[in-house]
């Protein structure tokens, strides 16, 4: 392509509301343009990386054995109902009715779908296993859409879901869509962790999220320094059984006055004692409306889906004030465990604790010299808290937990039964005999991809885009276009490489030397040849690289050759 004949409307300033340096690049660099919050057009740039993704996602899935097909974008309600998840998704879910006041939605995933299609047309055992996908069109109302392509309410999703007659062959296709999408993020050219993770949403028991690591990232994810076990934070678990280091036991607990000394730090700070050395008690409410209190060291914080767990409910969320007060006769900051009469579980830091701060359940007042096994029993010890840098690995002797920040391009579930129970989605096995589907749900957020690329690599210049998705893999960049000799030659090397297979753009504008480079860096594309009167009469060319700036000079002649082999190796 010319330069000159293709929308690429780069800009030298940031745009006012991006957050994000992927946010502000794809906009600057001409790649995509807001149509509304959360909203995008794809421009011919972009929608060449869009393409470039898609199609390392496709012949990775294909050769795993998935079929691709193609499901609407509208859900009608009924279906919707039927798995329950019409009034538990949330506003999230942007419902909107037809002409005949029928309820549909916008689908953000296509479980419904998928399962209404299957039970339909697939009635027996022979027929199983198998795995759909598709590349789509997504949308869910984001409450605060931000962050570009990387949290937007209308993206691009690769999603899959495969169905099975017993649990050990869908463990099988949940571990080949593992590597699947291994293969997917390493051919794409993005440093990625695998991680155990939370289902959410979508339901089931068993998942993992591919997290690209980037500074940027949402997700807070942590890795052992010695094996491979790698978590979402919240999801990652704590060695059972770690020694509690604790003070030494006291003669009897004191009341002391605290007044206005609220939190851990401010008492911390006001009694000149580590926040180590508290117990913690937060108030939650459950989905039955119940309120509990959980108890965790002060230097701690609670995990709510390990909390959900260990009170076996589906929510909990902070109680208010007002509610803890009625409850309890006093305001959050003075709660401890010592004579409340509320349901209470503790994290296992907690167990054994001596010499401890708690709340002395009155205005203004906390009990110092507490010690846990002697002063107050809670009803369950269990892993309630979130790891911290530093913690012993849940899965390996000696290794260490490190923290990162990452960005979820990926996500594979094991679901089980959940969908095919609720929508009575059924197969005939040997016997003749009805039962419910296995099923797994896999997801790539396709432009997802795109934005985590750039997060990852980009320099004060503009974008480095691996070789493996970039719009083009090389720029053929002439520092002055007018002139016969060296159209000539830049023309003459832009068909040499199209003929070697090459995707190559030739920079043919009347601009100066210095805005073609600016915008050669910005807009990030892996090799620029810049052709230049000089060199021509050495018989040369100059090939930089972009992601380390190297450059060199090549023969005219062997050029297209050693610009293949280069990319060929590259890839």
């Amino acid at each position: 392509m010319h330069w000159s004949k293709t929308l690429i409307p780069t800009l030298k300033e940031d745009p006012a509301d991006a957050e994000v340096i992927s946010h502000k690049l794809l906009v600057r660099a001409g790649y995509v343009r807001q149509v509304s919050r959360g909203v995008y057009d794809y421009l011919p740039l972009g929608l060449r990386v869009i393409r470039n993704v898609e199609t390392i996602v496709r012949e990775e899935m294909n050769r795993a054995g998935a079929q691709e097909l193609l499901m609407p974008i509208a859900s009608p309600a009924e279906l919707w109902q039927e798995s329950g998840r019409w009034e538990r998704y949330g506003k999230e879910l942007l419902r909107f009715k037809d002409r005949h006041e029928r309820d549909f939605c916008l689908g953000p995933t296509h479980e419904e779908i998928v399962t209404d299609l299957v039970r339909r047309t697939v009635r027996s055992y022979r027929e199983l296993p198998m795995n759909l996908y598709q590349i789509q069109t997504k949308f869910r109302d984001e409450v605060r859409p931000r962050f570009g392509l990387m949290r937007g309410r209308e993206f691009i999703m690769k999603d899959a879901y495969s169905f099975h007659a017993d649990v050990a062959d869908c463990k099988r296709e949940y571990d080949n869509m593992y590597q699947t999408y291994k293969r997917i993020f390493t051919r794409s050219g993005l440093s990625f962790r695998p991680v155990e993770a939370d289902t959410g949403a979508i339901g089931g028991s068993q998942s993992h999220e591919f997290q690209v690591l980037a500074e940027s990232g949402e997700d807070a994810i942590v890795s052992c320094n010695t094996c491979e076990y790698a978590a979402n934070i919240e999801k990652a678990e704590l060695k059972a059984g770690a020694p509690n280091e604790t003070n030494q036991a006291s003669h009897g607990m004191e009341k002391v006055a605290t007044p206005g000394k609220k939190t851990v730090p401010e008492v911390a700070e006001f009694l000149k004692l580590p926040a180590r050395q508290f117990i913690k008690t937060l108030v939650y409410k459950t989905d039955a409306g119940e309120l509990v209190a959980a108890l965790v060291r002060g230097d701690h914080e609670i995990n709510e889906l390990k909390l959900r767990s260990a009170l076996n409910c589906r929510e909990v969320t902070l109680a208010d004030e007002a509610s803890v007060a009625q409850a309890t006769g006093v305001v959050p900051g003075f709660i401890g465990p010592i004579g409340l009469r509320l349901h209470t579980v503790a994290d296992l830091s907690v167990q054994g604790m001596k010499s401890a701060v708690t709340g002395a359940n009155e205005a203004d007042a906390h009990f110092i010299k507490v010690d846990q096994a002697r002063d107050f029993t809670p009803a369950l010890f269990a892993d309630l808290r979130l790891v911290v840098a530093g913690d012993s690995c849940a899965r390996c002797t000696t290794g260490k937990l490190e923290t990162h920040r990452g960005i979820e391009v990926g996500q594979v579930f094991y679901l089980g039964t959940k969908y095919s129970e609720s929508m009575h989605a059924t197969y005939l096995d040997a016997e003749g005999r009805e039962r419910p589907f296995e099923m797994g749900c896999y997801g790539i957020g396709v432009s997802r991809m795109v934005a985590a690329a750039i997060e990852q690599n980009h320099d004060e210049n503009g974008i480095i885009w691996p070789v493996a998705i970039a719009p083009f893999q090389v720029l053929v960049l002439p520092i002055n276009f007018k002139d016969e000799k060296l159209r000539a030659a830049a023309e003459k090397l832009y068909g040499d490489l199209q003929q070697c297979g090459v995707d190559v753009l030739l920079d043919d504008r009347d601009e100066r030397p210095g805005v073609k480079f600016k915008d050669a860096d910005l807009i990030g594309i892996p090799f620029r040849v810049t052709i230049g009167a000089k060199g021509l009469d050495k018989g040369v060319i100059e090939l930089r690289t972009r992601r380390d700036g190297k450059t060199d000079e090549i023969p005219v002649a062997e050029a297209a050759g050693r610009i293949q082999a280069l990319i060929a190796g590259s890839s």
